[in-house]
């Protein structure tokens, strides 16, 4: 778990566009992890029948950009965590909460796990779990953008405003804990924010479109830089 965490260290950005990159590592580490440690020497593991049937792996090979080997090892360390075959959202908190114990990863895994329940059910379906990982760890950088951007959208209007980005980026210092070092003053956050908007916010309306978003991400070498470690560390 220690050197989970010291990776993450050496990722943590310190200019103002950070907050975005911040949260799609850490957003999906735990994910990894989980993701890495099914790799073994053992026999090659088939998808079980449980309470709540997933599809087959040939559908969900089509769904998806992962392999059949990887959709075995990621039912694996979904199935060690629910072995009922979905995710509540106390679960998911149990589980980013074991991965960053020294912060508080609760506001956090509940915005991440709204962003996975995709049918508004409160639970997270294996999947639903896959197709948001697919998604954004084997998706386009479109694709990867255009799902930040609806993580932040909360109330789903097609904006993003500064309190909406404001929450996300406190629970995200929130979840790190004591990992931030030095520890972060409460305005932190804040300025970050506001210097993301004036960066982002072209027609200075206080609100952010996935247009503007997606241009102005894409125009920022750090925010590309670091997405594009998904594409060697997944």
């Amino acid at each position: 778990m220690s050197q989970a965490h010291g990776f993450l260290k050496q990722l943590l950005p310190a200019d103002e566009t950070g907050g975005l990159y911040v949260l799609m590592l850490l957003s999906f580490f735990p994910l990894y992890c989980w993701f890495r440690k099914g790799e073994s020497s053992e026999e090659e593991f088939q998808i079980s029948f449980v309470c709540h049937r997933p599809e087959g792996l040939q559908i969900l090979e089509e769904q998806t950009k992962f392999s059949k080997r990887e959709l075995q090892f990621l039912y694996r360390a979904f199935k060690n965590e629910c072995p009922s075959g979905v995710v509540d959202e106390d679960v998911f908190k149990l589980i980013y909460s074991q991965f960053f114990p020294q912060g508080d990863s609760s506001n956090y895994a509940h915005f991440l796990f709204e962003a996975f329940d995709t049918n508004k059910n409160g639970c997270l379906s294996f999947q639903e779990f896959v197709a948001g990982l697919s998604l954004i760890l084997r998706g386009s950088m479109y694709d990867r953008l255009n799902w930040a951007f609806h993580f932040y959208d909360h109330d789903k209007d097609g904006f993003i405003t500064k309190e909406e980005m404001l929450n996300i980026m406190k629970s995200i210092y929130e979840m790190m804990g004591k990992y931030v070092s030095p520890p972060i003053q409460d305005d932190i956050p804040r300025e970050h924010v506001d210097r993301f908007f004036q960066k982002m916010d072209r027609n200075r309306d206080g609100v952010v479109t996935i247009e503007e978003f997606i241009e102005s991400c894409q125009k920022d070498e750090n925010i590309m830089r670091s997405m594009r470690l998904f594409d060697s560390v997944f």
